[in-house]
């Protein structure tokens, strides 16, 4: 999983908590937390096409089967912090599946469809199942958690549900297919 946001006040790792305890509730699915706001990626200088020198993420994101990206909309798309690391990072995505789980005012659904079209230019395919949520901070319990009602929920157990099919369809075609690149 990816949480996007660096931003000093960001909400980025309360909707990543929430999507973890999802994840964790199905079958067979191990998280690995990537926040951007813990890691140091090269100076963009070193950027070549197809990434750069290897980064101290580039191995987990490899080892990944499948992504789920929780991210902020900031002025009508995603936070650069996200697109320095995808950018970083290009074999380690391709044929893949992400989730995406955007927030904002609106619901951060214009972020949904600028990362969909990043994902898809790595050869990942996105879930038809994304997750918009407007203004979240308005949904937290009294202990700060993000406690959406029961329809968000179902949302986000029938997008994980995607996504695992995904994983698993993509897993095995890496394994018995190769990508004719």
């Amino acid at each position: 999983m990816i949480s996007s946001s660096v931003r000093g006040e960001r909400f980025s790792p309360i909707i990543a908590q929430w999507v973890t305890t999802a994840l964790r509730g199905a079958e067979s699915v191990n998280v690995d937390l990537i926040d951007l706001a813990t890691i140091t990626l090269p100076d963009d200088g070193q950027l070549a096409p197809g990434g750069g020198p290897a980064t101290e993420v580039a191995d987990r994101i490899e080892a990944a089967d499948a992504f789920v990206f929780v991210t902020p909309e900031y002025n009508h798309s995603i936070p650069a912090s996200l697109k320095r690391l995808i950018d970083w990072h290009y074999g380690q995505w391709m044929l893949k599946p992400a989730l995406v789980v955007a927030y904002g005012v609106h619901g951060g659904h214009v972020a949904v469809e600028h990362l969909r079209g990043i994902l898809a230019e790595l050869n990942m395919v996105t879930t038809r199942r994304c997750l918009g949520l407007p203004a979240p901070w308005n949904a937290l319990d009294e202990s700060g958690r993000f406690a959406p009602d029961d329809a968000v929920g179902e949302a986000l157990q029938s997008a994980v549900a995607e996504l695992g099919w995904w994983a698993g369809v993509l897993a095995d075609a890496r394994a018995h297919t190769p990508f004719p690149h």
